[in-house]
């Protein structure tokens, strides 16, 4: 088998997994959709029975077939879906692996040497990270959140960073291809999951405070989705500490130079700088959950410019997004 063929098996990988993504983000919707009018009608059928009762007179039954279905009945399909959508997505992150796979058989080499590459490694973790911890915790609530900036990012690497398989500059032919940027871009998966809940946190403050019926009311409440942004966060931090500190180690070997002032390395220190100050922010009692959650998505705006901005537009020794 050709490398070529297998550069084509990896896409076809690649594009088979957008569409059971699109699946399963249908399917999460669905699930979203039908836990509100579920509650809603709950709360509507006891005001209205309770009524009917204190009477003595049983409220009037409207024609055979024409009830809505019942609360109960609507959060059973809509429990479906999401087990649906579940599985679909653990169907759609084995197709991302098989893609990676592929694309790393095809070139020879770790499958982390363009933009590309990057965006499907991330993607990939991105989904086995959350199907992993929905073994753990039921997140069907964030299904959504997940999956739609997925499928962006997958589009986007199809459509406009795609690279043709190639070898590598000679500059990232070392060990450290596969120590530094995969940890970089298992760090990147946690933050954007963490992003996801702390963005979900801020919105359920707020339906919160106004009183609002939103299917954000079928979430966690305010200050459990911030608990588990924060929690996310601290194991992602660390992982971006060891990628600053790798990357240091490799550019002594790789130009002998710990640090260059490379635009890659500098917003590599601004993301770390805006995500150490959320963690002191969290941790200090002047600051509230609301503005540290702030920091925290400010940072994660930093992991966007550092990877769709300065990949781009930005020359430097890092200049390997193959656009």
């Amino acid at each position: 088998m050709t490398d070529q063929t297998l550069a084509g098996y990896a896409n076809y990988s690649l594009v088979s997994a957008m569409v059971v993504l699109t699946l399963a983000m249908l399917g999460y919707a669905v699930y979203l959709a039908r836990l509100v009018p579920a509650r809603a009608a709950a709360g509507e059928r006891a005001v209205v029975a309770e009524p009917a009762m204190a009477g003595g007179v049983p409220a009037p039954s409207d024609a055979a077939g024409s009830e809505p279905p019942t609360p109960q009945a609507r959060s059973r399909s809509g429990a479906k879906a999401a087990g649906i959508a579940g599985s679909l997505t653990w169907l759609a992150g084995f197709l991302l692996i098989a893609s990676v796979a592929l694309r790393g058989a095809s070139v020879h080499r770790w499958p982390l040497g363009n933009m590309f590459e990057f965006a499907v490694f991330a993607s990939m973790l991105v989904i086995m990270a959350f199907s992993a911890w929905s073994t753990r915790r039921d997140v069907r609530w964030l299904g959504l959140f997940v999956v739609t900036p997925v499928l962006l990012v997958l589009g986007l690497a199809l459509t406009v960073w795609y690279t043709e398989a190639s070898e590598l500059m000679p500059s990232l032919r070392s060990y450290w291809l596969v120590i530094h940027v995969t940890v970089a871009t298992l760090s990147v998966a946690l933050f954007t999951l963490g992003a996801a809940v702390s963005a979900l946190y801020l919105w359920q403050e707020r339906v919160e405070a106004g009183g609002r019926r939103s299917f954000m009311n079928s979430l966690p409440p305010a200050a459990a989705l911030e608990r588990l942004g924060y929690g996310l966060h601290i194991i992602a931090f660390p992982l971006w500490s060891f990628t600053l500190i790798a990357g240091a180690i490799w550019a002594r070997q790789a130009w002998g130079s710990y640090w260059n002032w490379d635009p890659k390395e500098v917003w590599t220190f601004v993301i770390w700088v805006v995500y150490a100050a959320y963690l002191h922010a969290r941790a200090t009692s002047g600051w509230s959950r609301r503005s540290a959650s702030l920091i925290a998505l400010a940072g994660y705006g930093c992991v966007l410019v550092n990877y769709g901005v300065v990949n781009v537009f930005f020359v430097g020794q890092h200049s390997y997004s193959g656009l």
